[in-house]
Order: C-alpha cells, then structure tokens, then sequence
C-alpha cells in the first residue's frame, strides 16, 4: 500500500510539472468574429500612439492642414451590435472638458470601414443612415487637431458597438448628449489613438 501511495504521489507531480509546459492557448483566428473575437479599429493614416499627418489636420485658427477624416477598418465586433458610433476626443484640449473633433453614430452593423474623407459632409461617403453631430468648431463633420502650440495632444478615436439599429436624440443633439447615449446602449468599443502637437 505505501509504494502504491507513494507511485501514486509521484506520477500526480510529474503530471502537474507537465501541466505548466503545456503551450498557451492559442489567440481566436484573424477571420474569427463574434464574441471569441477581439473588437479592433486601425488606421492607414496612423498607428495606435503615432503621430497624425498634416492631410488630417484642422484648417484653421492659424493651423493650415487638409482636414481630411483618416481612413478607418475595423472587425470583431460583439455578438449582438446592431450599429456603431464613432465618437473621436482630445482630453488635452485647455477647455476644463476636452474637444469634440467627429461624431458619427447609426452606422450600420455590416459597415466595417470608412474611408478617408467620410466626415465630409458634402462628399458623401458615409454609409446611408449615418449621422454625423456637431463638433466643438460648431460644424457638422469631422474637424481636425489644432491644438494650441505646447505638448502634443492626445486624440482618442473611439468605435462603439450599440446594441440598437439607431439612437433616438435629436438633430441639433450636443456631442456630450450623444456620448451619453451611446454609452447606456454600448456592447463594446476599439480604440485607436493619434498624437498631434505643434
């Protein structure tokens, strides 16, 4: 009885050394979606923590770039979204609450990009459906950096998938009256971060 205790006690530890060789599970497939999948959004115009490029800089209040909307894809959305809302923010900003730079909310759920000029309004490349607010410049679209000259800004570009097709505010809604909405209806979100100072 005791060599069987003791053969038992000695195959139990070398099957938990074993245990703690074993490789690590494996992260889900690039083309895995749903709940298994992590939700990502990139840029071909900027890397997460890079710099933004002049073309999507503000043009005005003594900046001079193309204010241009970057390009933007995203996958891995949750189970369940049934729309997205970008809402894209510079804590940075001297303002005690931040700058709104582009809202876009309704977008529907099989969108999984928007390319590069989408937030403006007069070109028409947003999917049907999308709704653009209003940015803290007071216009409709995307609005680029312009940040005061210092230390760069840090501009959160933030996807948000919703658990409802559309979000009942009102046209002239504030960005912060979106925010709040999207946020009670929110499933998950990716976030991609862009540098910009001058």
């Amino acid at each position: 009885m005791r060599r069987t205790a003791r053969t038992a006690g000695i195959w139990l530890a070398t099957a938990a050394l074993a245990a703690t060789h074993l490789p690590a599970a494996q992260p889900p497939a690039a083309g895995e979606t749903g709940a298994m999948a992590k939700f990502t959004l990139t840029s071909s115009d900027f890397t997460d923590g890079g710099t933004i490029a002049t073309a999507q800089v503000f043009n005005g209040f003594d900046c001079k770039g193309g204010n241009v909307s970057p390009a933007l894809k995203w996958s891995g959305a949750p189970e369940g979204t049934r729309s997205f809302a970008l809402l894209v923010h510079d804590p940075d900003a001297p303002t005690g609450s931040g700058w709104w730079h582009w809202i876009v909310y309704n977008i529907p759920a099989g969108t999984s990009s928007l390319p590069a000029g989408a937030g403006d309004s007069g070109k028409n490349l947003l999917p049907a459906g999308a709704v653009q607010g209003r940015t803290d410049y007071g216009t409709l679209g995307y609005g680029g950096p312009c940040p005061p000259p210092g230390k760069p800004h840090h501009y959160h570009f933030r996807l948000y998938a919703l658990k409802v097709a559309k979000l009942e505010v009102p046209a002239d809604a504030s960005a912060a009256l979106i925010g709040f909405n999207v946020r009670a209806q929110e499933l998950g979100h990716a976030e991609l971060t862009g540098l910009y100072g001058r």
